[in-house]
Formats: structure tokens, C-alpha cells, sequence
């Protein structure tokens, strides 16, 4: 077993001992924030790392990677990867009793950076994801119409035909790319500020704001809506889509295995990065919360437990999802073989119900051998169930577009649509709570703003702040900046942040010290899968999946998908390359939260430096010889 550990002078005066540290629970009773019951803890903590994540990224990656063959690598690495890093961060929160940046200056003075690179992130983080929580908003006031305005293409201004650029995509594209974002043709062409998206943004910020305006106090109420009722909604889904023609369709594609898919390193690399944001770690906002928590409760038995429910989500949300998308496609492929019946039917004046699905390739043949020069006119469209099961995407486009197209063929649909976006809500929401508090908690480690400001104008300026900045998000290129920074905000930053944590933990604080920690706080020490995950598996992991994601991506030219209608190949997206500027965006969104953790070291050992120059100094300067030879100290 990895026995190494670095040197770390002081660390006994940073921390307070086990005895110091029941003591200061006590004090802390009645100034320190604290969870009401086991039960509010645990749905915060599951809201926050069960999000938008688990709903739509989970479903894209499965289906991108051989159904359910990508099932298999996310358990293994939701075991070896995920869960020993959530222990670390519940158990070292529970431990130190501060939010992130607490803890690691605790640890070491020089590791001080780790937290606020964890405060960066969440802070990037909060600032488009709020974004998508407005456009849920703005589909959920929509929704309370019959027919929804995504049912039908608008008529153009003379009113003698569908918007052209309606008739060409779909009325779920249409209401998507123009009534909701009035999307430019490119990220350069920023355009105006959209003010139906603005008033959402301003409704998403403030009901963010009342939420969390006394921290743990106030979320610790909400999340008994907000973590419980997604289940809820997910679960009068599947029953529902169960009863949808074409369902089982979705559920067979969805956990068929393309086992030829394991040998591909992509599916590993994105299995393990799939773990690592569906868990939220490497935010701070768990360490936050595990710190409002009794010294000796269970946290393994809490990660293991957070654990599960995680991953159970994943699946239990792809089944949903997969129940409808199957539901869509059969729909699709229903309406592609009846656009081919009529053509045949049209061609040879056939009557009503004569030709059929079941006799349609029959039929074919006969009136190719009848009446060939007429059937060779014909065009006929391809109609094939997987390739309309595979016409699937990514993020938003799932949700606003995929999944809303299917509600449409739902009987009774606005229903279904005002559930769906509650359920989008509430998952959102609950994964803001956890983002801010990797916001504020650190603030106040870091003492920028005094202790007598009130909890409550902290947390308004700095929710204020976010929501200026997040007006680019609703120009009319909002949407092409929300994907830069989903892609970029929270991607490498959280894998540097994550693997200093267990690194820090294990050689810097001392993994026998962290062991005799847990033995205290829980009744026995960690067991043999805990020691060789945090020493060894883990971190080699993070390193692995750090190293390709950084090959491939540094190797390869970044494109964004644009919303052309004047695209040849309309209305697919064009695929376009960013202008340059954008790749300093890119580093600095990447960079910034990365570099933290560097700067602060390499900062703090020139001060510590300089003080011991000083020190030395002033020693000398306030010293004279005397006559016997000895030095004698001037006051």
C-alpha cells in the first residue's frame, strides 16, 4: 500500500483535535447554521447531484454509445471513481466543519487556491445553468394552451401559408431556434436582448434568491419539493409512456448492448467524465453541506447511499425518456409509411384501407410488375424505426426539442408538458442550490466582505452579479455562448480540482490521519476498497480521463452548431468553426479556475519567503553585539 506523505509543518495547530472538536459543535449550536433532520441533508444533497445532467446527457451518451453497453463502464467507474470521492468530500467537510476553501487551507496554507477554483467554477457554472432553468420557465407559461404553440407552424403575414422557415424545419424547431431564442447566424452577431427571456431570467433569479436567501435554513425547506417531486413526475411518465404505441420500442433500443462498443476507449473516457459531473464533485457545495452535519454521523454510509440513488436516477430517467423517444419514433415511422401508402395509393387510384403496413411491400411488387413506368415515377421516403430512434440529441435539444415534439402526439398534451417543465424546474433549481453555496460559503472563508454584513445582502449582491452577467445568455447569440461555457466552464477545471482534493487528502493531510478521522466520527475505520480507491484507482483515473480529454481536445478544431435557414442543407445545423477571439474566451474560462490553484501556491511561497526575509532582517537590524560577544535583543 502507498505509504507516501509529504511533509506538512503546523497542520496540528491548523485543525482542531477530535476532543476540540465535540466541544466546538457545542459552541457552534446556536451560531452555525444546521440541518433540521438526517432527511433534509440527504434530499439536499441528492437534489444537488441529481440534475439536468441525469435527464438528458445520461439518455444521449447511451444512445452514442451501444445502449446498454455504456451501462456497464458508468457502473464500474460509478463505483471506483464516484464514490470514493464523494466519501472524501462528505468525510473531510464533516471533519474541518468550513466550506471549501476552509478546508483546504486548513490542510495546507498553500492549498488554499483548490477552494477557490472550486468557488470559480461554480460561480461559471451558476451563470448558464440558471439560463436553462429561464427557458424552462418560458416553455412552462407557454404550456398552458390548447394546442401548444409548438403543435402547428404559424401562418406568414399574409396569411396564405406557413413562415417558410417553419415549413422547412418543424413547428418544435420553429418555436425553439426563433419564438424562444431568436437565435443569430453566429456567435459574432450578438443582436439585441430578447425581453421575454430576460423577464424569465429575472423570475429564475429571484425565486433562486428566496430560496437560498439564509443559506441551509431556507434550501433545507425546498428541497422537500424540489429533490422529491422530479420521482414523482419521472414515475407518471413511464407509466404513461408505457401505454404509448411504440414505447417498448425505445426501452429494447436503449438496453440492447452493442458489446463491440467496450473496446472503445471514447465510451470509457465519456463514461467516467459522465460519473464525475452527474455526482457534482469538485464544486464545493458538498463539503458545504456535510460540514452543517453532527461530528459523528455516517458519512460513508451517506456517500454510498447518495451513491445509488444517483445512479439508479441515470437509468430510471433513461428509461423514461426512451419510453417516449420510443413512442416518437414509431410515431415518425407511422406517418413516413402512410405518406408512402398515399403516394401508391394516389398513383393507381386505389381505394381507402386497401394497401396497409403489412401488405404495403406486397402491393409494391404487383403494381411494379403491372404498371412499371408509372411505379418507377414514384418516390417513395425511406422509412426505417432505428434511424428514427437514432435521430437524437444532445442537452437542450432533448428537452426543448425531442421531448416536446413527443408530448405533442399526447392526448391531453398541455398536461404533460406542464409536468415535464416542473419536473425540469425542480431538478435545476435543486443543483443551483448546491452551486451557489459553493459561491457564498467560500466568500465568507475568504473574509472579502465583513462578518457584520448580513447574510442576506451578501447573498442579493452576488446573485444580482450573476444575473447581469447572464444577460449575454439571452442576446440573440445567447445560445451559442450557454454551450461554449457548458462545454468548457465545468469540464478540465473540475478534473484538476477533484484530483488535487484526493491528492491533498492522501499525501498532504495524511491518509492514516483521514482513517483515524473517519474511526472517530463513524465508530471504524475505512475499510480495504476505500484505501486502494483514494490512494491509487481513483486518482489514476481522474489522471487518465484528464490526459485524453486534453489530447483530444487541444487536437482538434472547435465547432459550434449554427441555425442557418439560409444553409444548403437547412434544417440541419451548420456546423461552423469559432473565430479566434473565442479561443481566449475558452482559456480563460478553462484557465482561470485551473491556474487558481498554481497562482495561490507559487503566491503564497513568495510571501512566505519574503516574511522569513523580513523576519531575519528586523532580527538583525534590532540586535547589537555586546562587549562580551553576545547578542542582546533591543526592545
Amino acid at each position: 500500500m502507498v505509504k507516501l506523505k509529504l511533509p506538512n509543518p503546523g497542520l496540528e495547530d491548523r485543525i482542531p483535535s477530535h476532543a476540540e472538536l465535540e466541544v466546538l459543535e457545542k459552541e457552534e449550536a446556536d451560531s452555525r447554521p444546521k440541518w433540521d433532520n438526517k432527511a433534509q441533508y440527504m434530499l439536499t444533497c441528492v437534489g444537488f447531484c441529481v440534475g439536468l445532467g441525469n435527464v438528458w446527457r445520461f439518455p444521449y451518451l447511451c444512445q452514442s454509445h451501444g445502449g446498454g453497453a455504456f451501462m456497464i463502464p458508468f457502473l464500474i467507474l460509478l463505483v471506483l471513481e464516484g464514490i470514493p470521492l464523494l466519501h472524501l468530500e462528505f468525510a473531510i467537510g464533516q471533519r474541518l466543519r468550513k466550506g471549501s476553501v476552509g478546508v483546504w487551507s486548513s490542510i495546507h496554507p498553500t492549498l488554499k487556491g483548490v477552494g477557490i477554483a472550486s468557488m470559480f467554477v461554480s460561480f461559471l457554472v451558476s451563470l448558464y445553468y440558471n439560463t436553462i432553468i429561464a427557458c424552462v420557465m418560458w416553455y412552462f407559461f407557454n404550456s398552458f394552451q390548447e394546442p401548444l404553440p409548438w403543435n402547428n407552424c404559424p401562418l406568414n403575414d399574409n396569411r396564405t401559408d406557413y413562415v417558410e422557415e417553419c415549413a422547412k424545419s418543424s413547428p418544435v424547431d420553429y418555436f425553439w431556434y426563433r419564438e424562444t431564442l431568436n437565435i443569430s447566424t453566429s456567435i459574432e452577431d450578438s443582436g439585441s436582448i430578447q425581453w421575454w427571456l430576460l423577464l424569465c431570467l429575472t423570475s429564475a433569479w429571484a425565486v433562486l434568491y428566496v430560496c437560498i436567501i439564509r443559506g441551509i435554513e431556507t434550501t433545507g425547506k425546498a428541497v422537500y419539493v424540489t429533490s422529491t417531486l422530479p420521482y414523482v413526475v419521472l414515475t407518471i411518465f413511464l407509466i404513461r409512456g408505457l401505454t404509448l404505441k411504440g414505447s417498448t420500442n425505445g426501452i429494447v433500443y436503449l438496453f440492447t448492448p452493442n458489446v463491440a462498443e467496450l473496446a472503445n476507449p471514447g465510451t470509457w473516457l465519456d463514461a467516467g467524465a459522465q460519473v464525475f459531473y452527474s455526482f457534482s464533485l469538485a464544486f464545493g457545495g458538498l463539503i458545504s453541506f456535510s460540514s452543517y452535519n453532527s461530528v459523528h454521523n455516517n458519512c460513508e454510509k451517506d456517500a454510498v447511499i447518495v451513491s445509488v440513488i444517483n445512479g439508479f436516477t441515470s437509468v430510471y430517467a433513461a428509461t423514461v425518456i426512451y419510453s417516449i423517444m420510443g413512442f416518437r419514433a414509431t410515431a415518425r415511422y407511422d406517418d413516413c409509411f402512410d405518406k408512402n401508402i398515399l403516394t401508391l395509393m394516389n398513383a393507381f387510384d386505389l381505394p381507402e384501407g386497401n394497401v396497409t403496413q403489412d401488405n404495403f411491400e406486397q402491393m409494391q411488387q404487383i403494381y411494379n410488375l403491372t404498371d412499371p413506368e408509372t411505379f418507377a415515377s414514384l418516390k417513395f421516403e425511406t422509412c426505417d424505426l432505428e434511424t428514427f430512434l437514432n435521430e437524437g440529441a444532445e442537452g437542450t435539444g432533448l428537452a426543448f426539442i425531442v421531448f416536446t415534439e413527443a408530448i405533442t402526439k399526447m392526448p391531453v398534451s398541455p398536461l404533460w408538458s406542464i409536468l415535464f417543465f416542473i419536473m425540469l424546474f425542480c431538478l435545476g433549481l435543486s443543483s443551483m442550490f448546491g452551486n451557489m453555496e459553493g459561491v457564498l460559503v467560500p466568500l465568507q472563508d475568504l473574509k472579502i466582505i465583513p462578518s457584520r454584513v448580513p447574510k442576506e445582502l451578501i447573498t442579493g449582491l452576488v446573485c444580482l452579479l450573476c444575473y447581469f452577467i447572464a444577460f449575454i445568455f439571452v442576446l440573440n447569440s445567447g445560445n451559442y455562448w450557454l454551450s461554449l461555457f457548458d462545454s468548457f466552464a465545468g469540464s478540465i477545471p473540475l478534473l484538476i480540482i477533484a484530483f488535487c482534493e484526493m491528492f491533498a487528502v492522501v499525501y498532504i493531510y495524511g491518509i492514516d490521519r483521514f482513517n483515524k478521522d473517519i474511526e472517530f466520527m463513524i465508530g471504524h475505520k475505512p475499510n480495504i476498497f476505500w484505501q486502494v480507491t483514494w490512494r491509487l484507482i481513483s486518482p489514476l483515473i481522474m489522471l487518465v480521463i484528464f490526459l485524453f480529454y486534453f489530447v483530444v481536445t487541444v487536437n482538434k478544431e472547435l465547432f459550434y452548431s449554427v441555425w442557418d435557414p439560409s444553409y444548403e442543407e437547412f434544417p440541419k445545423t451548420e456546423k461552423v468553426q469559432y473565430p479566434p477571439w473565442v479561443y481566449a474566451v475558452i482559456v480563460i474560462l478553462s484557465g482561470v479556475p485551473s491556474l487558481a490553484i498554481p497562482t495561490f501556491a507559487i503566491y503564497k511561497a513568495i510571501r512566505n519567503y519574503c516574511q522569513k526575509k523580513n523576519d531575519r532582517a528586523g532580527l538583525i537590524a534590532t540586535s547589537e553585539t555586546s562587549i562580551n560577544g553576545n547578542l542582546k535583543h533591543l526592545s
